[in-house]
């Protein structure tokens, strides 16, 4: 063991909640999907169900937590609520997300088996789109 402790900087507590909520909230795919289109631009429930493969009363529900969480605004016009991204930061932490997934599926090769036995989902085909 170490007399002392090294020297190193920590993130505050405070800060260390806010990253681990947002993790929290980017670890579905369902809601990686929805704030990669939204990082794209504007786009309604209908549009985000369809484009996600999912029903737009599960994707209602997962932009209400998307929003709680500061990582989508939405905007009204009429009856219609219109989501986008709230930031450009949560864009690099996908983007370096799907790159480490794309990056660690190729890294297994054949293992891909293995990650999902382990629970860390289907393996992807490697001409999948991101």
């Amino acid at each position: 063991m170490h007399d002392e402790l090294p020297t190193l900087s920590m993130p505050h507590d405070y800060q260390a909640q806010l990253a681990a909520e947002t993790f929290r909230m980017l670890a579905d795919p369902t809601r990686v999907k929805l704030l990669w289109a939204l990082m794209q631009g504007e786009s309604s429930v209908s549009c985000l169900a369809e484009l996600a493969g999912a029903t737009p009363t599960s994707v209602s529900q997962h932009l209400a937590k998307l929003r709680l969480a500061g990582l989508v605004r939405g905007r009204r016009e009429g009856t219609f609520i219109y989501y986008t991204a709230a930031n450009t930061h949560v864009h690099a932490l996908l983007a370096e997300a799907l790159s480490h997934a794309e990056h660690a599926d190729s890294d297994l090769g054949s293992e891909g088996t293995h990650r999902h036995a382990l629970g860390a989902g289907t393996p992807v085909p490697s001409d999948a789109d991101p």
